[in-house]
């Protein structure tokens, strides 16, 4: 184990997870108030000494915790932990990443984590892609593109591992050959949704599978919800790629903008109702973004700039201002004098005549006897290159 978690205070964090549900933010303050070894002690102590001490729950909330705590088996979390390929991250540890702590009152007491990779250095440098379960074919895309392009930019994704756009962002990252970490609101050693086994074995090889329950423990609609705020903090950004505007995806948005991240959001065609939630996102305080260079450019370090975008450039873009004005000159249909020509470009007979030999040359102008006229449109083109805009 590497860190300066002390063994006492591993034992009781992992203890811990088994009596307080994740963001319990009561036992997050009894927690910041006595330290762990302490508090596991009240709760498997003297029940009046318990009742006087932990203040802030009603009774039958605290003979809850004492229940638990009772029935905590924390040497046996451990060891199934190890014996799984896991191990237990908590604050002091060199691997914990501090930046939980913006969480404040309900931060995690730890994390079980599956995978090589050192946790507090990943997180450094992450981007959580989240989105629709329901997705679209192009939420998928759009999900697998970001994965992959973070990944070909040295940028690790995080995401729940859920199916729809977290798995699709998994997928499109390990396709590259990088790094992707995936957030689960069951124990590490529980693949679910049990469709994704395979997938979140992968992770498991390739990267980082973390979790804030403890071994065996199951899912359920409140973990979900909060193992969204993880997700918030361990990362720089967050970007959703489709969200309706119940979707549970955009509570992880939340969570980033109440911590001080980034939320970011991929637009979606307006008549989407999978992509409702993203819009709205975006009319308050979300980012918009089509792809992983502008999501780094938000996220990274200073001069980790998106190429700038342009159109294409056509052949009359390279045209100087002079002939420009020229080519506007001819009238859209038949023919013009030299003299008319200069009159409407503001120019000399001369310089007209110079201009429009040089707009021959390059095929946008067409000459009968003494009089111009537009180049005609080049078949299977559409348009003529005096035509471009």
């Amino acid at each position: 184990m590497t860190g300066g978690a002390g063994a006492g205070e591993r034992r009781a964090r992992a203890a811990l997870t088994r009596v307080f549900e994740p963001g319990d933010e009561t036992g997050g303050g009894w927690l910041g108030r006595f330290g762990a070894p302490r508090l596991l002690a009240l709760l498997t102590g003297d029940e009046d000494e318990a009742a006087a001490r932990l203040t802030g729950a009603r009774p039958r909330r605290l003979d809850g915790y004492r229940a638990r705590a009772a029935a905590a088996d924390p040497d046996a979390d451990l060891a199934a932990a190890l014996a799984g390929g896991a191990r237990f991250v908590c604050p002091g540890d060199a691997e914990w990443p501090s930046q939980l702590g913006d969480l404040g009152a309900a931060q995690p007491l730890g994390l079980w984590v599956r995978g090589t990779p050192d946790l507090r250095l990943w997180a450094l440098r992450s981007v959580a892609v989240v989105g629709a379960r329901a997705c679209t074919p192009y939420g998928a895309h759009l999900a697998a593109a970001l994965g992959a392009g973070l990944a070909a930019r040295g940028w690790v994704t995080v995401s729940g591992a859920a199916f729809g756009v977290d798995a699709a962002a998994h997928r499109g990252a390990l396709a590259a050959g990088g790094a992707t970490a995936a957030v689960l609101a069951c124990g590490v050693d529980t693949a679910y949704p049990r469709g994704h086994a395979e997938l979140i074995a992968r992770i498991a090889e390739q990267g980082l599978v973390v979790g804030e329950l403890p071994p065996g423990d199951h899912p359920t609609r409140s973990r979900f919800i909060q193992r969204n705020r993880v997700i918030a903090a361990l990362t720089r950004g967050t970007v959703v790629v489709e969200a309706a505007y119940r979707s549970g995806s955009l509570s992880t948005a939340r969570w980033a903008r109440r911590l001080g991240r980034y939320a970011m959001g991929v637009p979606g065609p307006a008549t989407s109702a999978l992509s409702a939630g993203v819009h709205e996102l975006l009319r308050g305080e979300g980012v918009l973004v089509t792809d992983a260079d502008e999501v780094i450019e938000l996220v990274g370090a200073v001069g980790e700039l998106a190429p700038e975008r342009k159109g294409p450039v056509l052949p009359r873009d390279l045209l100087g201002a002079e002939c420009a004005r020229v080519l506007d000159a001819l009238p859209a249909r038949g023919c013009a004098g030299v003299a008319e020509v200069a009159r409407a470009a503001g120019t000399t007979a001369d310089a007209a005549l110079a201009r429009l030999v040089e707009l021959h040359s390059l095929g946008f102008v067409e000459r009968h006897s003494d009089r111009w006229r537009p180049a005609v449109p080049r078949r299977g083109t559409g348009e003529a290159p005096s035509q471009g805009t």
